[in-house]
């Protein structure tokens, strides 16, 4: 792989959810703390800001346009023209949104986690495109990466605090047998937001650890990448064949952070991803 450059230089408090909308050819990512949804495109640099009235911990592209947002009271659509309605709305004092990943049926996996990250204290929800909400795993505490196996007969999962990659098998739209996939060591940091490649391997981001790590569909490490920032958050391929490896990044909580940390990363030429879902697409 070459260098990790700089995409978007930025200094988001909680960068976070890199995707690639295929129909733009752009990226969307969101500064959770700051309120914002990021857009940007690789062949021009052209870049977008949207504030949002709530704390955002995911933006996904939609079938019918505009975007899936996973705010702090629950799950919003932006139209295309950006009218603002909410899908599903749960406000919990003390809990918000954070990362969130669209299946292969194209429904929405939701988390959620308490802002002072009291165990069990949040979950993660398969949200329907006409809002019907179930509840897959009722008491996680920060719900993070979710991802599929290319066949969409898997799917990978993070509660960051177990410091565990687990995995399930996928039973019709409803994931069991969940198990450890991979378990990070107490010194290479957390493990965050993940994606999966073509080959089916899973990328995963280590915050406070500084690095991405690739695993085979075994669970066997076999590739890291170190970065210059202690706190990346998520990956994701995209630009021309989904090459590219985009990762996001933090700077919250860090008292002397690294210039970069906040910014958009990318890494050329890292692999290859797998085509995203937009969100009611099936």
């Amino acid at each position: 792989m070459t260098a990790v450059e700089v995409a978007v230089r930025e200094s988001a408090a909680l960068g976070e959810g890199p995707t690639w909308d295929p129909v733009t050819g752009r990226l969307i990512w969101v500064d959770i703390l700051g309120s914002r949804i990021h857009t940007y495109e690789p062949g021009s640099g052209r870049r977008t800001v949207q504030a949002t009235e709530q704390h955002v911990g995911a933006a996904k592209p939609r079938e019918a346009g505009g975007l899936v947002v996973n705010l702090r009271d629950g799950v919003a659509l932006y139209d295309a023209d950006g009218a603002f309605s909410w899908l599903v709305r749960d406000p919990v004092p003390g809990r918000r949104g954070n990362d969130a990943t669209v299946a292969p049926d194209g429904s929405l996996w939701a988390g959620t986690m308490r802002y002072d990250e009291r165990t069990g204290g949040g979950n993660l929800s398969r949200i329907a495109p006409d809002g019907t909400a179930t509840e897959l795993f009722p008491t996680v505490s920060v719900s993070n990466g979710t991802g599929w196996s290319p066949d969409g007969g898997l799917v990978y999962y993070i509660d960051s605090p177990t410091r565990r990659i687990d995995v399930c098998r996928m039973d019709g739209r409803l994931p069991v047998d969940r198990r450890p996939f991979a378990t990070v060591d107490e010194t290479a940091g957390f493990p965050d937001g993940l994606t999966v490649d073509a080959d089916g391997c899973v990328w995963v981001a280590l915050w406070d650890g500084a690095q991405l790590r690739r695993y085979t569909p075994d669970g066997e490490l076999d590739r890291t990448l170190d970065l210059p920032v202690r706190r990346p958050t998520a990956c994701a391929f995209g630009g021309p064949g989904l090459r590219d490896l985009y990762i996001s990044t933090a700077r919250t909580g860090l008292s002397r952070p690294h210039p970069l940390s906040g910014s958009l990363l990318v890494v050329p030429n890292a692999g290859e991803g797998l085509p995203g879902v937009a969100f009611g697409s099936a």
